[in-house]
């Protein structure tokens, strides 16, 4: 029984020192810091970040952030809209930077509106593959396809 406390123990231990060597690693910009962040040697940081399980919670890690980085950003698009709106719009601007402000309003708006159409079309082939698949498996068990 002691066993079985031993192995959660070092589980556990294991565990939080992933936990702790991801967090510095998000927060630092090379592995010598994040492992004297976390409170380990270089070369323990080293070999813990080549075991597949690391490495999983690490992507995952990483995917979060990323994301929380992503959501922040699109929370303060409407201001950077409204900036470049103002921007163009203000004769008080240089030609260049109305100009350049232009440009920019320009280029992301066809980026959203190929982005938008690229969604519906792979929406739609979606939708196509689903009724295909359906169909496939409405006939396959009276038979009337082959394998």
């Amino acid at each position: 029984m002691s066993d079985n406390v031993e192995v959660i123990t070092t589980g556990g231990r294991d565990e939080q020192r992933r936990q702790q060597l991801i967090t510095a690693l998000l927060q630092q910009p090379s592995l010598e810091k994040a492992a004297k962040s976390a409170g380990m040697s270089a070369v323990t940081a080293w070999r813990i970040t080549k075991t597949p399980t690391f490495q999983e919670e690490y992507r995952q890690a990483r995917r979060e952030a990323f994301g929380q980085a992503m959501a922040q950003l699109q929370q303060a698009s409407s201001a950077a809209a409204s900036t470049l709106l103002t921007v163009m719009t203000d004769t008080k601007n240089p030609p260049a930077v109305r100009v350049r402000a232009a440009e920019c309003i320009l280029q992301h708006a066809t980026a959203s509106f190929e982005s938008e159409e690229l969604a519906a079309r792979v929406d739609l082939i979606e939708r196509w593959m689903r009724q295909r698949i359906g169909e496939q498996e409405m006939l396959q068990p009276k038979g009337l396809l082959s394998k």
